[in-house]
């Protein structure tokens, strides 16, 4: 849809599109910024748009964070964009995020983990002050980071191990009728009651802004869980895809991806023994903010109706949450109300007018007959 109705017409908007170049572009007495420079430097906003795009490409979606000006979710929507245009030749192996190497992974349940603490970089134990170091012309070269022995483990065992042998943690459960295939919340609409895999999905490119303010609800009261952290871990993952030709997996590439479990209020006692619940995040990237919102989330939607508990409360509530989680729709939805809407408006006005001509007619009316 464009603004024919703008004076002007296609002469404003070609206008208005060279407006947006020189704006994006800035101060040409500056050096232009490069979609490398982004890529290497910005590389928590490139993994967030790659997550929420669901399209796994740092040169993509720093040249998306480029075009946008900064805008993450404009962003997200080009590369959601793009990837429709490419062709799909076959599905992935799921990934075992047993087997990644990891570059952090922490726990706040165990302070004694199997494997230990690799913390990694991370923004936690800085004082979050500006540092105007950074404003300097010139950089001086950082002196190499230390690394202890156990930086090089490939493995490290997940959470699950650690209450394997008592059976603490309630197991992930099989989906019914599971095909080959998982949903594709990429080819399909969104269904309810939502299976786990859509549901996942679904999460892990939705809006992290969104999902952040909803698993924060369920830490204020709205919501049946306060959850503990009890793993995230950030590392590669070897990607394994099936060719038809050869009939055996091989490992086309790596993703670095995101993964949180968290573990919240023991449940059962009645039809099973007493476990602790859980919930799952995992996305494209170093995500760690949206992982674990993500993983609250999941927790808080296992309270269906159809497990006899009605949601009570927002987070709970799974058409409330997937429908109004993914920011491209939400987006389109707001942004909109920018294109022309006149003939709407004049339906609009035209009735109010009538509705206040025959109000004063009524009070005229009234007035008179007093």
């Amino acid at each position: 849809m464009a603004y024919v109705a703008v004076k002007g017409g296609e002469k404003a908007i070609s206008n208005a599109h060279r407006l947006l170049a020189e704006h994006r572009r800035g101060d040409t007495g500056i050096t232009e910024l490069t979609v490398p420079q982004i890529r290497e430097q910005m590389r928590l906003a490139v993994d967030r748009v790659m997550a929420e795009g669901s399209c796994y490409d740092a040169d993509l979606a720093a040249l998306a964070i480029k075009q946008a000006r900064g805008d993450l979710v404009e962003a997200i929507f080009m590369v959601r964009a793009y990837r429709t245009t490419l062709p799909r030749f076959g599905m992935t192996h799921a990934v075992d995020t047993r087997k990644m190497s990891v570059q952090r992974r922490v726990s706040a349940a165990f302070k004694d983990i199997p494997g230990g603490q690799v913390l990694g970089p991370t923004f936690d134990y800085t004082h979050r002050l500006l540092d105007f170091k950074l404003m300097a012309e010139g950089e001086e070269p950082l002196a190499p980071a230390v690394q202890s022995e156990d930086a090089a483990i490939q493995e490290l065992p997940n959470i699950e191990s650690v209450f394997a042998h008592e059976d603490l943690l309630e197991p992930e459960e099989p989906i019914a009728d599971q095909t080959d295939e998982p949903f594709d919340l990429t080819r399909e609409p969104m269904a309810f009651p939502a299976e786990r895999d859509q549901r996942l999905q679904a999460l892990s490119r939705g809006d992290e802004g969104f999902l952040l303010s909803l698993a924060y609800s369920t830490q204020r009261g709205w919501g049946s869980t306060h959850p503990l952290c009890g793993e995230i871990r950030m590392g590669d993952v070897e990607v394994e895809f099936t060719p038809e030709e050869l009939g055996f997996p091989i490992v086309i590439g790596t993703a670095n991806v995101t993964e949180c479990q968290m573990i919240s209020n023991p449940r059962g006692g009645l039809t099973s023994p007493p476990r602790y619940s859980r919930g799952y995040g995992l996305t494209f990237g170093h995500n760690e903010r949206k992982c674990m919102s993500m993983a609250i989330v999941d927790r808080a939607l296992k309270d269906r109706p159809d497990q006899g508990e009605r949601p009570a409360f927002a987070a709970q509530d799974e058409e409330f949450v997937l429908y109004h989680s993914d920011n491209v729709e939400a987006s389109g939805f707001v942004q909109h109300l920018k294109l022309p809407h006149y003939v709407d408006f004049q339906a609009s006005l035209q009735f109010v007018r009538k509705q206040q001509r025959e109000y004063y007619a009524e009070v005229a009316a009234r007035e008179a007959a007093e």
